[in-house]
């Protein structure tokens, strides 16, 4: 009768209403129950400004649910929960049989108080510092009307998740973070480590990281294995060669003569751009973070070393369409200037390596300059400490990931008394796009254990094939 009675919610004070969720680009949509919980600014004034957290809970289908939740924490930093898991829901189906889904827009982003700021004008070069001054004093001129941009970092923010759980009634939960959402999993175990019953880790960032300090290295070393598996199959080194020294061709000639492409924009209109290496360094980047995406780079490389710069600058433009709104720009600064910039080590060395990249040392010095210029918000004193935990940990990590490579899930999975890392060769940045993760995700959660885990499924994962023409791989 104890252990029944412990296992029933506690009552819930935050109400909620029928709502539909929609992804980023609006293609995807969820039905769902939404509310908002009101929380102080500054926690340490609360007498003073208050914004509204956006909270979803996607019910449990089954009536015999689960008292656990999983809450699920996207990544950016910057994107919003409820449209990140409109784009991704079936992955969690399992999951959700028998356990309410939570969403909450980070204090920041999406519908909770989100710090956006427009996009500057891409030219095709990188900014100016004077470019980059004046564009981060119009963002906070624009978001000091409504928010002292300060008040947005990890630490609050995992406050105010503990606050919707106990709004929402539940005792314990379970989580689930991506890329970014993997530093808040981990900062939220730290301060509330009873209140969790098990997380996965998609996309590992270890609490002793500062994110994006190594970020050109590791994006050049992720695009360079996609070339190498594409070289160490016959077909496509038939077709291609080498595409590592179509690479270097093609960047040399950007680099000298930017090129003028005309597209066919989906509401009919050409539109003209002028793509240069910047571009085509933005292209290669993001391009690696999804399989599908790294199966065009040979095909789209090959085509523009021979005069048609078409395919790679539509992938920019796809790219660029695709997440220029998911990131709120003012919360992803205050993050990124609070609790990684000023833990940033680069050696004279590192540089050097960085300057023979694709990306070159333009990631630091352009947050380097951000940052000199934003707010810094409070950040705790063990932020980047070793993480020690018994909570049990499930941890994805895709083998050509540019930004958070397997290493970092290595080194998070130390924090863990019962942990396991899964490394999916092949994959990029984030692992749901296959079922076999979501089976794998499902059984974990349901026995809150890594012990006894199936992994077998993940032996079949493979990566798309490369394309070898516009139809499609060959046969």
């Amino acid at each position: 009768m104890s252990a029944a009675c412990h296992a029933l919610p506690a009552r819930r004070s935050l109400s909620l209403e029928p709502c539909e969720l929609r992804s980023a680009g609006g293609l995807s949509l969820v039905t769902a129950e939404c509310g908002h919980l009101t929380v102080p600014e500054d926690p340490a004034r609360p007498a003073e400004r208050h914004i509204r957290l956006a909270v979803a809970v996607v019910p449990a289908i089954s009536t015999d649910k689960r008292p656990d939740p999983l809450f699920v924490l996207a990544g950016g930093p910057g994107e919003a929960a409820k449209a990140f898991y409109a784009s991704v829901a079936p992955a969690f189906a399992r999951i959700h049989r028998n356990r309410d889904i939570v969403l909450v827009d980070q204090r920041g982003t999406g519908g909770s108080n989100a710090l956006d700021c427009p996009a500057d004008a891409d030219n095709g070069a990188a900014p100016t510092p004077a470019q980059i001054t004046a564009s981060v004093e119009r963002c906070l001129r624009r978001l000091r009307k409504h928010a002292r941009v300060r008040f947005y970092t990890t630490d609050l923010a995992v406050q105010d998740l503990d606050r919707v759980r106990a709004a929402l009634g539940y005792r314990r939960i379970d989580l689930y973070g991506s890329s970014y959402g993997t530093v808040v999993a981990q900062e939220y175990i730290r301060r509330y480590p009873r209140r969790v019953r098990s997380v996965i880790l998609d996309g590992v960032v270890p609490p002793r990281v500062a994110i994006g300090a190594m970020s050109s290295i590791d994006a050049q070393r992720a695009v360079f294995r996609i070339f190498a598996a594409c070289a160490d199959r016959s077909a496509c080194r038939a077709r291609f060669g080498d595409p590592k020294r179509v690479y270097r061709h093609v960047r040399a000639a950007l680099a000298a003569h930017p090129v003028r492409v005309t597209l066919a924009d989906p509401d009919g209109k050409p539109r003209h751009l002028r793509f240069t290496d910047y571009q085509l360094a933005q292209v290669l980047r993001l391009a690696s973070y999804t399989p599908s995406l790294a199966a065009l780079l040979p095909l789209d490389m090959h085509e523009a070393a021979a005069g048609d710069f078409g395919p790679l600058a539509g992938q920019f433009a796809l790219i660029n369409r695709v997440y220029g709104n998911a990131i709120a720009t003012g919360m992803n600064n205050t993050v990124v200037c609070s609790e990684d910039v000023p833990f940033y080590h680069v050696t004279a060395a590192q540089r050097a390596r960085m300057r023979h990249t694709f990306l070159g040392t333009a990631p630091i010095d352009e947050l380097e300059q951000v940052c000199k210029l934003w707010p810094h918000g409070p950040v705790a004193p063990d932020f980047h400490a070793q993480l020690h935990s018994d909570v049990p940990a499930l941890l994805l990590s895709g083998g050509n990931d540019p930004i958070t490579p397997p290493r970092y899930a290595a080194e998070a999975a130390r924090g863990f008394t019962h942990s396991l890392s899964l490394v999916i060769p092949g994959f990029g940045h984030g692992q749901l796009l296959d079922p076999c993760v979501g089976r794998l995700m499902a059984q974990f959660v349901r026995h809150a254990s890594v012990e006894g885990l199936d992994t077998a499924c993940l032996r079949d994962l493979h990566p798309m094939p490369f394309f070898l023409s516009a139809n499609g791989p060959g046969p």
